[in-house]
């Protein structure tokens, strides 16, 4: 399985950005992010069966957006109102977990691609 996600750049806080993930197969999607100096931290997850089975971290609530084209293999986050506490690699995963389930934990995510680097500056 192959995953790559895009997207990243350097914006100002208050701007947008989407990324995406192009990724082959029928997974449950995740993004995470990893700060500088931090641990790797769980985004928002959608499911592959029920686009509407969607999982947000509290950071991301009301700002992110997750969202899949399953017949372009692609999935999106919509990022506004982007803020300097938002400034990390962004990862995105693949869980082989079933039905609606959208996990949290990254070890529940068997595949993983290259991050995209989001710096949003204040």
């Amino acid at each position: 399985v192959q995953l790559q996600a895009s997207g990243g750049g350097l914006v100002q806080a208050g701007d947008s950005l989407r990324l995406s993930c192009a990724a082959s197969g029928r997974f449950t999607m995740g993004w995470f992010r990893q700060a500088p100096g931090k641990e790797r931290e769980f985004v928002v997850g959608i499911s592959f069966r029920d686009a509407r089975a969607t999982t947000y971290a509290a950071p991301a609530k009301g700002r992110f957006t997750i969202s899949r084209d399953n017949a372009a293999n692609t999935i999106y986050l919509q990022m506004n109102s982007l803020i300097p506490e938002d400034t990390a690699v962004y990862y995105c995963a693949a869980s082989e977990s079933g039905g609606s389930y959208v996990a949290r934990d990254s070890r529940e995510y068997r595949f993983w691609g290259r991050g995209t680097l989001v710096t949003v500056s204040s």
